[in-house]
C-alpha cells in the first residue's frame, strides 16, 4: 500500500509502463495509418486530390518503418530525459520592447501538435485525470510538470517530429489527420487505462475508480469520420480543477499554444490557435459539464450505492419533508422581515452559517442514506453559489431561498445530478449568467430584473409540489422577461435595442426589395448600369424611407415613381419624341435620386460616383438597338411598385451575412457601433457558438483599443444580428459571422467559463475528495 511520502520509484515504473504500452501499440498504430492511406486513394476524387493522395500513400509507404523507429526512440528519450522542452512556449525572453517574429513552421507545428493532443485528450481526460492524480500523489506534488511526458502534448510533439523526421510532409498528416487523431487516441487511452490499472494494483489511490475497460475494435480503417471533434484536454472532464477566476481562465494542463505565449504577438496566435482548434465551444461545455456530474456520482456512489440507481421519481420520506417545510418558513420569514424592516441584508456569513444548521437538522430528519448524502450535496452546491463574489450581494439572497426548493426536487428526482438540462439547474445558471459580470461592485442589477428574480422565486415557492414543471415554467418566463426586460426597461439597453431592430428592419426590407426587383426586371430590356443601381443602390433607400415612413407614406411611394421613371428612362429610346421627353423629365428625376441616396446615408462623393454611372446608361439608351418597353408593361411595373410589399419574400427567409450587397456601415453613428473589421475566417463550430449566445450574459470585449464589459442584450431574427451593450450604454453590433471571427480571435471572451451550478458542483465535488464520509455524517 503506497503511503503518503513520496515513492518516486513507483512513480518511474508507472512512467516505464506507460512508455512500454504506447511503444507496444505503435506497429498496429502504422499499419491503420497505412491502410487509412491507401483506402482514401481508392476513393474517386479530382486529379488534383488524387495526386496529392498519391504522394501521401508513395511516401508513407517508403517512410513507415522510420517513422516507427523515430516514434519509439523519442520515447525512450522522453523516459530518459524527460518531455520536450524547445516548444513555442519556452521561446527566450525578451527585453520589454522587442519584437521577434515566429516563423510560420513554428506556428504550423504548434496548430498541428495542438490538435493531435486535444484529440487524445478528448477521447483519454478521464483516464489521464486519474493518472495525474496518482502520479501527483506519489511525487507528493500538486500537479504534473509542465513537459511531464504522461501529458498529451508531449506526445503529440514526438509522434509529429518523427513524422517530419521521415520524409512525411505537412499537407500529407493533414490529408490522413481523421486517422491519425483516431488512432493515437485510443493508443493513449489504451496506455493510461493499464497504467492506472497497474498503480491501483500496487495500493496507490486505489478508491479512484476505474471505469470497466472495453478494449478498441478496430473497425476498417477505411470508414473515416466525415468529421471529428476535439476538446480541451483541461477542460472537458477535468472535474478535479480548481476553482475558476472569472472570465478566460484556462486549464492548467495541456498543448502550450493553447494556454498563453510568450509575447502579446504570440499570445495573439495561441489564442487564435485554441480557438480554431478546440470543438464547438457549446459542445465542449456540455462534455465538460456531463463530465463533472459524473464524477459527482461516481464519488457519492462508493459511500451511497443506491444513490442515482433510480430513474424514476421518488417520494421524499415524511419527516424530511416536513422537515424541509419548516426550514423554508424559516428562511423565507427571515428574508422577509430584514427587508420589511428595512434593517442591513443579510449577509453572506449568516446565509452560510444558516445553510449549516439546516443542513444537520434536515439530516436528522432523513430516512436513508442517499437523502442524506443529497441533503449535503445541496448544502454544498449553495455554499459555492452564496460565495460567488460576481453574485451581487442583494441578488444572493433570492439564490439563497430556492435551496429548498431544489433539495425537494433534488431528492425526487435522481436526473438532477445526472444531467445538465434539469430545468431546476437550468434557472439557476440563466438568473446567474444574467447578474453575474465583471466586477460586482460596480455592476447594479436593474429594479426590473431584480423583481422578476424575486417574483420567480416566490412562485417557485408557493408550488413546492410540482417538482420540475414548476422551474420549467419560470424559466419560460425568465426568457420572455429578458427580451422585454432589454427592450423597454433597461436604460442603458433601450435606446440601443431599438436602433438595432431598425438596421435589422432596414436591411432586412433592402434584401427582400432586391429579391423583388430582381424578379421584376427579369426579363426586361434594362440597361445593366441601371439594374446594379436599382440592386445596389435603390434597394437600400427604398427599405429607409420605409422604416422611416412606413411602406404606404408618401415619401416611399416617391421612391418607388422614382425607380419606374428610371427604369423607363433606361430603356432603348428609338423616336425623336421618347428622347426629348426623356431630357425633359432627367432633372427632377436626378434630384429625386440624390435625395434617396442622401436619406440612405450616402455621402456626396459616392452619389456623384453613382449619378455619372447613371448619366453613362443613359446616353447608351439614346443608342441602343434593343426593344423598347411597351406601355402596357410600364403601367405593369409601376402597379407592383405600388404594392411591392405584397409581393415581397417573408423575412424569415432573409438572411442578413456578407454575401449580400449591402453594408452596414451606413448605420454607423455615435449611438450604435457597427463592427466591421477584425477577427479572422470563423469555423462552423465558431458560427455555431455565435448562434446559441444567450440574451443577459456577459462578455469582454476587445474593440477599437478598448477593453470593456458588455452584456448581451438583443439578437435579431435566426439570430443574425446581435447587440452588445457596456454598462455605460455603449451600444455594439456585430453580424453573425464578424462575430463569430471576434469569438474566434478571442477578442470577445464570455464572463463564465463554466455554468454557475457546474462550478457550484466542482467546488462540492473538492470538500468531498477531502472527506467523503460527511455525506452519511
Amino acid at each position: 500500500m503506497a503511503t503518503g511520502a513520496p515513492n518516486t520509484n513507483l512513480a518511474s515504473q508507472a512512467r516505464r509502463l506507460y512508455t512500454e504500452e504506447l511503444v507496444k501499440g505503435l506497429p498496429a498504430l502504422v499499419q491503420a495509418a497505412l491502410d487509412g492511406a491507401r483506402t482514401l486513394f481508392e476513393k474517386p476524387c479530382e486529379h488534383a486530390a488524387f495526386q496529392r493522395r498519391r504522394d501521401m500513400m508513395q511516401g508513407l509507404n517508403a517512410g513507415a518503418q522510420s517513422w516507427h523507429r523515430g516514434l519509439v526512440n523519442g520515447l525512450r528519450h522522453a523516459l530518459l530525459h524527460g518531455g520536450s522542452t524547445t516548444r513555442l512556449g519556452d521561446l527566450p525572453s525578451m527585453s520589454p520592447g522587442q519584437l521577434t517574429l515566429v516563423d510560420d513552421d513554428t506556428i504550423e507545428l504548434e496548430i498541428v501538435t495542438s490538435r493531435l493532443a486535444l484529440a487524445m485528450m478528448d477521447r483519454a481526460s478521464w483516464e489521464f485525470a486519474d493518472l495525474r492524480s496518482r502520479v501527483a500523489h506519489l511525487e507528493g506534488r500538486n500537479e504534473l510538470d509542465a513537459h511531464d511526458m504522461l501529458r498529451a502534448h508531449v506526445l503529440a510533439r514526438i509522434v509529429f517530429e518523427a513524422w517530419r523526421s521521415s520524409g512525411q510532409t505537412l499537407a500529407s498528416w493533414r490529408e490522413l489527420q481523421p486517422v491519425l487523431h483516431e488512432e493515437f487516441a485510443l493508443l493513449v487511452e489504451e496506455a493510461y487505462h493499464e497504467t492506472n490499472r497497474w498503480l491501483a494494483e500496487h495500493g496507490v489511490l486505489p478508491e479512484v475508480d476505474l471505469r470497466p475497460f472495453i478494449r478498441r475494435s478496430r473497425t476498417h480503417p477505411g470508414a473515416l469520420p466525415a468529421g471529428y471533434a476535439v476538446s480541451d484536454g483541461g477542460g472537458a472532464g477535468r472535474a478535479d480543477a480548481g476553482p475558476g477566476s472569472g472570465f478566460g481562465q484556462l486549464p492548467a494542463s495541456g498543448p502550450p499554444s493553447a494556454y498563453g505565449l510568450g509575447s502579446g504577438l504570440m499570445r495573439g496566435v495561441g489564442e487564435e490557435t485554441r480557438m480554431m482548434t478546440r470543438a464547438a465551444p457549446l459542445a465542449r461545455g456540455r462534455d465538460h459539464a456531463e463530465a463533472v456530474l459524473g464524477r459527482l456520482n461516481r464519488l457519492v456512489g462508493r459511500q451511497v450505492p443506491a444513490f442515482g440507481n433510480s430513474t424514476r421519481a421518488l417520494a421524499l420520506s415524511p419527516g424530511l419533508a416536513r422537515a424541509i417545510d419548516t426550514a423554508e418558513a424559516g428562511i423565507r420569514q427571515r428574508m422577509t422581515t430584514t427587508a420589511a424592516d428595512a434593517e442591513p441584508m443579510v449577509t453572506t456569513p449568516v446565509m452560510l452559517e444558516d445553510i449549516q444548521q439546516r443542513k444537520q437538522q434536515l439530516k436528522k430528519a432523513a430516512a436513508t442514506p442517499e437523502e442524506r448524502a443529497t441533503i449535503e450535496i445541496v448544502a454544498l452546491l449553495f455554499q459555492s453559489i452564496l460565495t460567488e463574489e460576481r453574485i451581487p450581494a442583494a441578488m444572493r439572497v433570492w439564490f439563497a431561498r430556492l435551496q429548498m426548493p431544489v433539495l425537494r426536487v433534488a431528492v425526487t428526482e435522481p436526473d438532477f445530478f445526472a444531467t445538465v438540462d434539469h430545468p431546476a439547474r437550468r434557472l439557476i445558471d440563466r438568473m446567474g449568467a444574467c447578474v453575474m459580470g465583471f466586477d460586482s461592485a460596480a455592476q447594479k442589477v436593474g429594479d426590473a430584473l431584480e423583481r422578476e428574480i424575486k417574483r420567480i422565486v416566490q412562485v417557485v415557492e408557493a408550488y413546492p409540489d410540482t417538482g420540475r414543471r414548476v422551474f420549467q415554467t419560470v424559466l419560460t418566463e425568465f426568457e420572455k422577461f429578458l427580451e422585454h426586460y432589454f427592450r423597454n426597461e433597461n436604460e442603458a439597453t433601450r435606446h440601443g435595442v431599438s436602433l438595432a431592430q431598425q438596421v435589422e428592419q432596414r436591411e432586412t426590407l433592402a434584401i427582400q426589395y432586391t429579391i423583388e426587383l430582381r424578379r421584376m426586371l427579369n426579363d426586361m430590356p434594362v440597361q445593366e448600369g441601371v439594374r446594379q443601381f436599382l440592386f445596389h443602390v435603390w434597394a437600400d433607400v427604398l427599405a429607409t424611407t420605409a422604416v422611416r415612413y412606413g411602406a404606404q407614406g408618401q415619401e416611399t411611394r416617391t421612391m418607388k415613381r422614382a425607380a419606374a421613371d428610371l427604369i423607363w428612362s433606361a430603356s432603348a429610346k428609338v423616336t425623336r419624341e421618347e428622347r426629348a421627353e426623356v431630357i425633359r423629365r432627367l432633372p427632377p428625376l436626378l434630384k429625386s435620386l440624390r435625395e434617396g441616396m442622401a436619406s440612405a446615408g450616402m455621402d456626396a462623393e459616392r452619389q456623384d460616383e453613382q449619378i455619372q454611372q447613371l448619366n453613362n446608361s443613359l446616353a447608351a439608351a439614346f443608342t441602343a438597338k434593343t426593344a423598347a418597353i411597351p406601355d402596357d408593361r410600364l403601367r405593369e411595373l409601376m402597379e407592383r411598385l405600388e404594392t411591392l410589399e405584397e409581393l415581397l419574400p417573408d423575412a424569415e427567409d432573409v438572411r442578413i451575412d456578407e454575401s449580400m450587397v449591402l453594408d452596414l456601415s451606413g448605420h454607423q453613428s455615435a449611438d450604435l457601433e457597427v463592427v466591421l473589421d477584425g477577427g479572422s475566417m470563423p469555423t462552423p463550430a465558431m458560427l455555431a457558438w455565435a448562434r446559441e449566445l444567450q440574451v443577459g450574459s456577459w462578455f469582454m470585449l476587445e474593440y477599437r483599443e478598448r477593453h470593456e464589459a458588455v452584456q448581451l442584450a438583443w439578437q435579431g431574427m435566426r439570430r443574425q444580428l446581435s447587440l452588445f451593450v457596456s454598462a455605460q450604454g455603449r451600444c455594439v453590433l456585430f453580424q453573425q459571422q464578424r462575430l463569430a471571427s471576434y469569438l474566434q480571435a478571442g477578442l470577445l471572451l464570455p464572463a463564465q467559463d463554466e455554468a454557475l451550478t457546474v462550478r457550484a458542483t466542482r467546488s462540492a465535488l473538492a470538500k468531498l475528495d477531502v472527506d467523503a464520509s460527511r455525506l452519511l455524517n
